[in-house]
């Protein structure tokens, strides 16, 4: 059975009668998670824009909407979604349109986090019903509102464990004229890290970096360090960027389409997509602790990239419980936490898709579980077992 509201206030009143979990579900693009359980209670009629400001760099959303018609609408004003949403389709195998609800809850953000912050820090306001069937509204329409902040930002990344998500209001930014990407070819993971870090720390803006690691489209690693904006400025930085990077072996940038599509290829895990039967992870960590992450999972990873200066790891394992514990052992001593983003419903039944919770951080966890939603309806255990 599934349950798709046409408003809020249809969705509460579905809410206050449920005497059973729901498994909150948008259009089935992110199999992410803990299997759910439950009967669905879909977003999917939860569509539309309700409203875009260009003059005040904001957009609301229903949170069936999906994402390509807000980009396309942000298109036509020279504006975007400034965290570069991650299109799971490309990772997941799976069909159907990203909608605004399941970026709001599984806040994958793309390389563009760097310098433009994550699904979070652009999510000024969202529209919930909690697990009383009462419909909130956190937030407001500009960043400085902060009323409910932080209601806004624990929904967001809590892959609908607290509430169902019926609207997102989020900041905008300006679309960039044009980008340029500087290639650096062959270097060791900590020369990838260091460059990448002096890349950052320069005045030059740089809007994304990551390497590719061997065996990813190249028998050799590639370190990709973007720049964007204004034609004559992404000319004249990419160029200072070059001369910056010159012992490190950057001589030539990739310019327009070439560009964009490494870039997107980073941003939907294209490079760790096939083989299909792998699992993938993602560790966030400090950067200058990825190349001891990298050697400490050893050829338990499969293929592997850092993104974010070195922040991000996205590597591929066997899609089983022991490579599973492998990636626990291997990361334990180092201060970040791994998710398990893509794997069958069997394995993610039965290993911690999320790095387990200190005793003080589950009773937090629960405490908060428990004041938005005291029968436990939505999506129970989907992030952690038990919550």
């Amino acid at each position: 059975m599934t349950h798709t509201p046409a408003d809020a206030r249809e969705a509460a009143e579905i809410v206050r009668a449920a005497n059973a979990p729901f498994d909150i579900a948008g259009a089935g693009t992110r199999a992410f998670g803990r299997p759910p359980e439950g009967v669905r209670l879909s977003g999917a009629g939860l569509g539309g824009i309700v409203f875009h400001e260009p003059a005040e760099m904001t957009l609301r959303a229903r949170a069936g909407t999906p994402v390509r018609e807000v980009e396309e609408k942000l298109a036509e004003a020279g504006q975007m979604l400034p965290f570069e949403p991650m299109d799971p389709r490309v990772l997941f195998g799976t069909t159907g349109e990203p909608t605004v609800g399941g970026l709001v809850a599984s806040a994958l953000a793309g390389p563009r986090r760097l310098s433009a912050g994550a699904v979070r820090d652009n999510l000024l306001g969202v529209e919930i019903v909690n697990g009383r069937g009462e419909i909130i509204r956190a937030g407001g329409r500009v960043m400085k509102n902060v009323t409910g902040l932080d209601l806004v930002k624990i929904t967001c990344g809590a892959l609908g464990t607290l509430g169902f998500i019926t609207e997102a209001t989020f900041k905008l930014l300006p679309r960039p004229r044009a980008e340029a990407t500087i290639v650096i070819r062959r270097l060791d993971d900590a020369r990838a890290v260091e460059a990448m870090a002096m890349a950052l720390g320069s005045p030059f803006g740089v809007s994304g970096a990551a390497t590719i690691h061997a065996g990813m489209g190249r028998e050799f690693p590639r370190t990709l360090l973007r720049v964007e904006g204004f034609k004559d400025s992404v000319a004249y930085r990419a160029e200072r960027l070059i001369a910056l990077l010159a012992d490190f072996g950057a001589k030539h940038a990739l310019l327009g389409e070439e560009s964009e599509r490494m870039w997107r290829a980073i941003r939907d895990g294209a490079f760790l997509a096939e083989p299909r039967e792998r699992a993938i992870w993602r560790a966030s960590l400090k950067p200058s602790d990825a190349p001891a992450a990298l050697a400490a999972l050893g050829t338990t990873a499969l293929a592997s990239l850092m993104d974010l200066g070195g922040g991000l790891l996205w590597f591929a394992t066997d899609p089983t419980p022991q490579a599973a514990g492998e990636v626990r052992a291997a990361l334990a001593r180092i201060p970040g936490h791994a998710e398990l983003i893509r794997a069958e419903a069997g394995l993610r039944s039965r290993v911690d898709v999320f790095t387990p919770l200190n005793p003080a951080l589950a009773r937090l966890t629960r405490g908060v579980k428990q004041s938005l939603d005291p029968k436990g309806l939505f999506n129970p255990g989907r992030m952690y077992a038990g919550i």
